[in-house]
């Protein structure tokens, strides 16, 4: 990515891997995650309250370039490519300590209420999640 919406850094763990020592592919999108959930806190966007709802995935991809080892230091950068009237596709790319992509992909979530159901993204939290700073 050129220009990330968003950076997030850390380090893969023992408990990450599989008897290889090599990442358990499944994790990639827990990276993502922790990305995801610390952006929409930095800018005071709800990540999940049972009373308010939360975002959901209904759709998941992701292209493995290399692999990733225990203790390895990586940088997720995340973008939005799509915002809907209730619903975000986010692209995230995992890079290695040394800038090379290990992994891409994209997660598309919904914004649903304390019942599951979609409602539409208000214009804050749509003004807060487009804003570069």
């Amino acid at each position: 990515m050129q220009s990330p919406l968003y950076n997030f850094f850390y380090e893969v763990s023992f408990g990450d891997t599989d008897a290889s020592g090599w990442m358990h592919f499944p994790n990639i999108f827990r990276y993502f995650e922790e990305a995801e959930h610390a952006f929409l806190k930095s800018r005071g966007v709800l990540v999940f309250d049972r009373s308010l709802g939360g975002w959901p995935r209904v759709k998941v991809t992701c292209d493995y370039k290399r692999p990733l080892l225990t203790g390895d230091r990586i940088e997720v950068q995340l973008e939005i490519s799509r915002f809907g009237a209730s619903s975000i596709t986010w692209d995230f790319e995992v890079l290695n300590a040394a800038g090379e992509t290990a992994a891409l992909g994209s997660v598309t979530t919904v914004r649903v209420n304390h019942e599951g159901r979609p409602q539409l993204i208000g214009d804050a939290e749509r003004s807060a999640l487009e804003r570069r700073i």
